[in-house]
């Protein structure tokens, strides 16, 4: 089978890129802590459920979460819970060897924490109906998960360069809608864990854009533009999503300023002088894509503002 100039060009950027990686793992494994799911479960509050040890049946009232921190924390824990996808996509865009093989071996593990200790928690203080998140789970599952952009190594750098810091400020904002410091607590240590994959992968793709400036613009553009959150397959996800975004966990506003914004300006895509052809194009594409995610952002600010103005008057 004949390799292509496209398959030339990634495996090449890849062996360039290989010392990138070492520094870039090295510097994880030093900044990184360990720390262990079980020391953030309250574990005092469990008690038995229906079924085999006769236990009590959950039911709504149970949970002490409002409907928002409630399903935000769904579908943290679903997503996490599609880690043998994400796994199975980035060995196959990294590869297994050295360094690379390496990180993405670390990532699984260290991502496979996040799943365990969020699951604890919501199972332990009832905080949701346990059977119906193990059906989800079952269903978001066995759908699979298929990368966007397919086995490109510079779409599938620039999804997760955002991608991390995304899941970061949705793990942090769960944590604070919850009310409960116990659950904010936790969630503030799995939001530090995606801190850190971000900057690894925001760092592998700065050292890309200096050896291919074009076909890393061009990949950063198509990233942006076509952008879904991995757990986009979830039952119900476009309910849950405008749930989380009504309540300020995750919405436009915050995409744009928090995670787009700052990713983009410590890359300096609108300064480099480097780009020709269609890494300018992209560029351009970018921005006016840019400005319209942030009039979107804007429009869908008032209106909630304004919902929320008349529910108030209505109570009031």
């Amino acid at each position: 089978m004949s390799v292509t100039s496209e398959e030339k060009f990634q495996t090449g950027l890849m062996l360039e890129l290989e010392q990138v990686v070492e520094k870039e793992l090295d510097r994880h494994l030093s900044t990184a802590k360990e720390w262990f799911p079980h020391q953030y479960v309250p574990w005092g509050q469990g008690r038995d459920f229906d079924g085999p040890l006769d236990g009590e049946a959950w039911s709504l009232e149970q949970s002490q979460l409002g409907e928002e921190a409630r399903e935000a924390l769904i579908v943290n824990l679903l997503t996490e819970d599609n880690l043998p996808g994400y796994h199975n996509a980035i060995a196959t865009v990294f590869g297994r060897e050295g360094a690379w093989g390496t990180w993405v071996n670390r990532w699984t593990a260290e991502e496979n924490r996040h799943g365990i200790v969020i699951r604890d928690y919501l199972t332990v203080t009832r905080a949701v109906d346990p059977i119906a998140l193990e059906r989800a789970r079952m269903r978001h599952m066995e759908a699979g998960y298929e990368a966007t952009h397919g086995d490109s190594f510079l779409h599938g750098a620039a999804y997760v360069s955002f991608q991390e810091l995304a899941t970061r400020v949705s793990h942090r904002n769960t944590g604070r809608a919850s009310g409960d410091p116990i659950c904010e607590q936790m969630m503030t240590r799995v939001a530090a864990d995606e801190n850190l994959h971000m900057i690894f992968y925001r760092n592998l793709l700065a050292a890309a854009l200096e050896i291919a400036p074009n076909e890393t613009m061009r990949a950063i553009t198509d990233v942006v533009k076509a952008f879904q959150m991995p757990g986009h397959g979830i039952d119900g996800f476009m309910r849950k999503s405008v749930v989380i975004a009504n309540a300020g966990i995750y919405d436009l506003r915050l995409h744009h300023d928090d995670v787009l914004v700052p990713v983009l300006r410590k890359w300096g895509v609108f300064d480099r002088a480097d780009l020709s052809d269609d890494g300018d194009k992209a560029r351009d594409e970018l921005a006016e894509f840019l400005g319209g995610l942030d009039a979107a952002a804007t429009k869908f600010e008032t209106r909630r503002e304004e919902r929320r103005a008349r529910r108030a008057a209505r109570q009031g």
